[in-house]
């Protein structure tokens, strides 16, 4: 369910606080948040969040298309580490099945045919 539109969109007050300080220095530096459920609103756009994913900080710098998000979709909290190797060894192994099918068969070649067969969609269009 979503929240409330009277309501108006969910910012953790001390983020708040920290932009609007933020808009008042030149040097700005990234703001360290842990807050993921806060809604990006348009007073956030140019500006530099590192956004904590459980682990470390994601640095993300917010743009026009971010606004309406939540800060928590730009950094993900888990990570891909790959297949495993029983995988790897099943896609290596499943080309080569044909071949070792027959063993003391010779391997096929591919000989090009004289002149293809027209498809369906020309036939069709032949008719029209």
């Amino acid at each position: 369910m979503s929240r409330a539109v009277w309501k108006g969109p969910f910012v953790d007050p001390n983020l708040l606080k920290k932009v609007e300080k933020m808009k008042d220095q030149s040097n700005k530096s990234p703001i360290k948040t842990w807050s993921r459920k806060s809604t990006i609103i348009p007073d956030f756009v140019g500006i530099s969040f590192l956004i904590h994913n459980g682990k470390k900080f994601i640095p993300i710098k917010i743009s026009e298309e971010m606004v309406g998000h939540k800060l928590g979709e730009f950094s993900p909290t888990r990570t891909f580490s790959g297949h495993t190797p029983a995988d790897k060894k099943a896609a290596e192994s499943a080309p080569a099945t044909p071949a070792a099918a027959a063993p003391g068969a010779k391997p096929a070649t591919a000989t090009p045919a004289a002149s293809p067969a027209p498809s369906k969609e020309v036939k069709k269009d032949a008719k029209k």
